[in-house]
Parts: C-alpha cells; structure tokens; sequence
C-alpha cells in the first residue's frame, strides 16, 4: 500500500452536531475515526486489487493509537492521509488546511 489522501467535509446539518455540543457543535472523534478507517480500509483495497490478490472477508481492525489534536467545527474540510508503517500497520493523519487534527495508527489483521 502507498500514501494514500481523501477529503472529507461533514455538513452543518449532519445529525451527530444536535448532541455533540449543543451552542458549540464539532465533530465527535468517533466519526473522525470511522474517517479514517474508511480511507485506511480503500487504501488497502486499492493496494490488493493492484497485486491482483483477492482480498476475502474484510479485516478485523484494531486501533493501536489515536490522538485528537484539535476541534473539527461544523463545514469544516478535512485531508485524511493513510500510509503503512515499517511495522506492518496503517498510520492515518487528518488535517484542516494544514492543522493536525488527529493522528493514530491501525493494525488490519486476517480473519481466522
């Protein structure tokens, strides 16, 4: 798998601002996860379907780290980028016009 980058925007109106805060909305890190395990889990695709292997069931995921650096407000476009690690694992980094917001790693491992 190489480098890979995705864009995301999550919209004023997405249900997840009503409760999360009410009068100062942003972005749950929940969702920021869900983000970037998508954009983790293409990537791995893309990689796969490069090789020519059959990928099978999809990968059990744990997450090895993660760090939320900043707020994510409401319409607020986001950079995700994934890239392996010399350890076998997936590192995801997701930026705001260049601020760090979060930061972590993934461990895809084989269904037995």
């Amino acid at each position: 798998m190489q480098s890979e980058e995705t864009t995301l925007r999550f919209a004023n109106g997405h249900p997840a601002f009503a409760g999360h805060f009410p009068g100062r909305p942003m972005v749950p890190g929940v969702l920021l996860l869900d983000a970037a395990l998508h954009a983790a889990a293409q990537a791995r695709t893309a990689a796969d379907a490069a090789k020519s292997q059959h990928s099978g069931p999809p990968p059990r995921c744990l997450v090895s780290s993660a760090k939320f650096l900043s707020p994510v407000l409401p319409g607020e476009t986001l950079t995700i980028s994934c890239a392996p690690t010399a350890a076998g694992h997936t590192r995801f980094d997701i930026a705001c016009k260049g601020r760090p917001v979060a930061t972590g790693a993934f461990v895809f491992k084989s269904n037995p």
